[in-house]
Parts: C-alpha cells; sequence; structure tokens
C-alpha cells in the first residue's frame, strides 16, 4: 500500500506532468534505438567520426531515460517501459532500413529537434505549479539536444 504523496504538487497536476514525461522517455528511448542502430550500420567516408559520434549519444541517451524514469517514479507513477508503449507515445519514427550516412545524420538532427520539442511543450504545465525538479530536468535535456542537433547539423556544412 503506497502512501500519499504530500510534495506540493497535487495530483492532478503531477499527473499532467507524468503525461508529457512519458512522451519524453517514449521519444528519448526511441532515438536511443534509432542512434544506436546508425552506430552498428553506418558506412562511408564519415564512417570512423560518425561511429563514434553515434556511440557517445546512445551512451548519454541511455543514461537520459533513466533520469527521465526515475523523475516520473519520484511523482508517484510508473513509468512505461515496452516497445508497444513507446510506439504509441513517441513523435520519432523508427528507422527499419538501413540510410546513408547523410540521411542517418539528416534523421537524427530532425529527433534531436522533436525530443527538445516535446520538453518545450512540458514546460507551461511545469512552470504553473513550480516543479523546478522537472524544470531542471527538461532544460538539461533541451540544453543538450539542441547542442546535438547543432553538432549533427555542421556535419553537413
Amino acid at each position: 500500500m503506497s502512501k500519499k504523496i504530500d510534495t506540493g504538487l497535487n495530483e492532478k497536476d503531477r499527473k499532467v506532468i507524468v503525461k508529457g514525461l512519458d512522451v519524453l522517455l517514449a521519444d528519448t528511448y526511441t532515438l536511443l534505438l534509432k542512434t544506436h542502430f546508425f552506430h552498428w550500420n553506418v558506412t562511408g567516408p564519415m564512417f570512423n567520426t560518425l561511429h563514434l559520434m553515434f556511440e557517445q549519444q546512445y551512451i548519454e541517451l541511455f543514461a537520459a531515460v533513466d533520469l527521465i524514469a526515475e523523475r516520473i517514479r519520484a511523482l508517484g507513477e510508473f513509468a512505461p517501459g515496452s516497445y508497444k508503449a513507446y510506439s504509441k507515445l513517441s513523435s520519432i519514427k523508427e528507422t527499419e532500413t538501413v540510410p546513408d550516412a547523410v540521411d542517418m545524420i539528416k534523421q537524427l538532427i530532425a529527433d534531436q529537434e522533436t525530443i527538445v520539442r516535446t520538453a518545450r511543450k512540458l514546460f507551461p504545465a511545469v512552470d504553473k505549479v513550480n516543479d523546478e525538479p522537472t524544470a531542471d530536468l527538461l532544460t538539461q535535456r533541451m540544453q543538450l539536444h539542441e547542442k546535438t542537433a547543432w553538432m549533427l547539423r555542421s556535419l553537413l556544412g
């Protein structure tokens, strides 16, 4: 039997925030899978650069999914954790075929920017109830994804 959570956020506000965090988690996990897939399968003259860059990115994304899921748990809800749930929640589309390296970069730029938009959409609900821990998490995620998108765009010239 769980105890009532009394941290200054009412249940309704927590559930709204968790709903947004569920989407952020699904987007992040889907991007993790896609980035890892590209890491394994990239070919061409940029192989070494992209192979290493994608590895750094999926390692960071793996750490991020844990932080997001733990925030969901701290807010009193269970975090989604199945491919089926993520496919329903995520704004990011999976890639089933192996694109060329330039298309990989373009897809990852779009996906990084999608996650920034997902996080940004949640801010009004978080700000309204002064949920600073979630705001901090969102700010960190947005900053990292904006920087990663910029780095990826730089590869295209």
